[in-house]
């Protein structure tokens, strides 16, 4: 079973910037897409970006120009850069398996974007 922790959130003004991590105990990315996900109060989980094995990303509408999603085969670790961060992008984001898979859902790091 592999374990994603994800870590680099915190609280940030608007217009700030984050990076967020998900490492992984072991390195899948040679046979799985990863992504990024995120759940807002009130809200379903939503996907914000995946990266496919390929190296091709996908960013969903409202991120795109201001996300990036990259990885590092070496650190089996997939980060998301958030730039230009908005109030609106405030949720809890997660990292997963793109598709998601039920039993790789970790922990996942709260971002606060507010003034």
């Amino acid at each position: 079973q592999v374990q994603l922790v994800e870590s680099g959130g915190g609280l940030v003004q608007p217009g700030g910037s984050l990076r967020l991590s998900c490492a992984a105990s072991r390195n899948i990315f040679g046979i799985s897409s990863m992504g990024w996900y995120r759940q807002a109060p009130g809200k379903q989980r939503e996907l914000v970006a995946f990266i496919a094995i390929g190296g091709g990303t996908y960013e969903q509408d409202s991120v795109k120009g201001r996300f990036t999603i990259s990885r590092d085969n070496a650190k089996n670790t997939v980060y998301l850069q958030m730039d230009t961060l908005k109030p609106e992008d405030t949720a809890v984001y997660y990292c997963n398996r793109f598709p998601a898979l039920d039993n790789y859902w970790g922990q996942g790091t709260q971002v606060t974007v507010s003034s």
